[in-house]
């Protein structure tokens, strides 16, 4: 579906619209509600002024991936409401500078990393909302917990107050066939249920974040309920290559 889009030709409110109406049709497709999936801005070298298009045409989600993009962006930011999550890799000493500007940190890769934000979240008096992530395809080179992983992280998250896990979230292999994509998304969406099931704090975990600008719509009929997209909404970005990611 995604390949339709065509963001240079169309204006970042236009490509938003498009994208929310396949990622919905895809979530109907897989049997749930349309309003089931989530599409969420992926901001990363991006303007504030073409993200608050995004914004103004209904977009409720803002993924940042870098801590100093953030912190320079922020008070350009015209939110009416949306929300910010931060979904790159997080350093540890980086994490008190977001704190107060996120509700959710997708990217928790480590049982280190949750122990410093329950850390600097209890400092703000506040609970943050947490996904682990988790590397399904067991690449070398992406963090992220194992499969095996899951459950046990779970349940030490789960001894930290200010923090409350809610789901899972995963960055899929760009050059994977879609077969491959479909069962990864498959597996994540059986590894929420199996961490839902043994879930004993009451606590709704229900949110599966996966699928980019190249596979969002598979992940929408595979059980995502956000997806993240910036290629597709703001069209090519220039990146050095340590950066480059099928955003």
């Amino acid at each position: 579906m995604s390949e339709k889009l065509s963001p240079e030709h169309m204006s970042v409110g236009e490509a938003f619209l498009r994208i929310r109406s396949e990622a919905e049709q895809a979530a109907v497709l897989g049997g749930r509600e349309p309003g089931s999936v989530t599409v969420m801005a992926v901001t990363k070298t991006v303007a504030p002024e073409r993200v608050n298009e995004a914004v103004a045409a209904g977009c409720v989600l803002l993924g940042e991936n870098r801590v100093q993009e953030l912190l320079d962006k922020y008070e350009s930011y015209d939110l009416r409401g949306a929300e910010i999550h931060f979904i790159g890799h997080l350093q540890t000493n980086k994490v008190k500078y977001i704190c107060d500007k996120v509700t959710m940190i997708e990217s928790v890769d480590s049982l280190k990393l949750a122990a410093e934000i329950e850390r600097q979240c209890a400092k703000l008096q506040k609970t943050m909302d947490v996904l682990l992530e988790i590397n399904i395809a067991e690449e070398e080179s992406k963090s992220g917990f194992s499969e095996e992983e899951v459950i046990p992280a779970a349940e030490g998250i789960a001894e930290y107050p200010h923090l409350r896990l809610r789901g899972l979230m995963t960055i899929g292999r760009p050059d994977a066939a879609e077969e491959e994509r479909t069962a990864y998304f498959t597996k994540m969406r059986k590894l929420l249920v199996d961490i839902a099931v043994k879930n004993s704090h009451n606590i709704s975990i229900n949110i599966l974040s996966m699928g980019m600008s190249g596979d969002y719509a598979i992940a929408a009929r595979e059980g995502a309920t956000i997806v993240r997209v910036g290629r597709a909404l703001f069209g090519e970005r220039e990146y050095k290559k340590s950066e480059i990611q099928d955003l």
